[in-house]
């Protein structure tokens, strides 16, 4: 098989291997809309989902790690052409492990915290699982997952969408796309901001757009890989 349609099957594999999770998740715990709750509500129904729920929080961190194998595979096929791809593939790679760290907490830490909330009589041990769901969420999720994981897949695809202009391999409206996707996901940091510093204004609806759009990118551009020839 070609590589470059190794790279599109990965690509396209990675893409659908994230997208359908997320979308299991936005059903039946109506996320990313609940980490707006209050945090008794957000363990409680965290609890309640069972390990159908931490299944599903497993299968969004594991089923993108295709992706990670595209990165390399992406940067080997253009790193000669354009050296800086190189350096781009390793803030790729980095963006996968941080998200993919920051989603397992959902997996092996916030099942204890829930049980310990939902399970206690105590208002001094629920009070406490609320600080440590806190601090949790926001190292393993708001630092990691979406700062840094977020934002280094941003510089990924925009300047991998530069190399796909630089060397034609990409329509222009697919180069477009990149960085349209880009730029809606950068605003959802305003999010991330407005956790360590009230008021600050945010773009509620970028998240969502952002990383949908982004997705429909990878697919597309896995597409675009699978139908090259040499």
């Amino acid at each position: 098989m070609k590589p470059e349609k190794q790279l599109g099957i990965l690509l396209v594999l990675g893409a659908i291997g994230v997208l359908i999770p997320y979308t299991i998740l936005t059903i039946i715990f109506e996320y990313p809309a609940i980490l707006r709750q209050e945090t008794g509500v957000i363990l409680t129904k965290f609890h309640n989902g069972g390990s159908r729920l931490i299944l599903t929080w497993w299968a969004f961190a594991i089923l993108g790690l295709p992706l990670l194998v595209a990165y390399s595979k992406l940067g080997k096929l253009l790193e000669d052409k354009i050296p800086a791809v190189r350096w781009v593939t390793t803030i790729g790679i980095i963006s996968g492990i941080a998200q993919i760290i920051g989603l397992l907490r959902w997996v092996f830490v916030v099942p204890v915290i829930a049980s310990s909330y939902v399970n206690t009589t105590d208002p001094a041990t629920a009070a406490a699982a609320k600080i440590a769901f806190q601090t949790v969420h926001q190292f393993g999720g708001v630092l990691l997952g979406e700062h840094i994981g977020q934002l280094f897949t941003i510089i990924w695809t925009v300047m991998m969408t530069y190399a796909f202009y630089k060397l034609k391999l990409m329509p222009r409206w697919v180069t477009a796309l990149g960085y349209v996707s880009s730029g809606i996901y950068l605003l959802a940091q305003t999010e991330l901001i407005a956790t360590v510093i009230p008021g600050a204004p945010v773009v509620g609806w970028a998240g969502f757009v952002g990383s949908t759009l982004w997705l429909i990118w990878l697919m597309i551009i896995g597409v675009k890989f699978m139908k090259m020839r040499n």
